[in-house]
């Protein structure tokens, strides 16, 4: 496992290196070592798990059932209220069945 970089899906940085590629272990995106960022290092691209760009105002829907703590579970499936995307670990914040949350982009999908 590599801690050099990060992936560029849901930048955790614990990865599987290979000869020509790199594997999240988190995610399981794949990529290729030769390849080049697609913004400028201070511009952010927020991607859902199957790689389309976020933007302000999109709705997104989970991809799995997600605890929240205690016996609260925000189900696959739930659509949420236009996102706003932010810095930091949990780049969307959003509404999910009336309960605002931060989501990691990897666990959602543009609706």
């Amino acid at each position: 496992m590599s801690n050099a970089t990060a992936c560029p899906m849901c930048e955790m940085t614990e990865l599987l290196e290979f000869p020509e590629r790199y594997e999240c272990v988190t995610c399981g995106h794949e990529w290729l070592r030769t390849a080049t960022p697609e913004a400028a290092p201070g511009a952010r691209v927020v991607k859902d798990a199957h790689g389309t760009v976020l933007a302000d105002g999109d709705s997104v829907i989970l991809i799995k059932d997600l605890k929240l703590g205690g016996s609260q579970v925000l189900k696959g499936g739930s659509k949420s209220k236009p996102i706003r995307l932010g810095d930091g670990d949990h780049e969307i914040s959003c509404k999910v069945d009336g309960i605002a949350v931060g989501l990691k982009a990897c666990f959602v999908k543009k609706a």
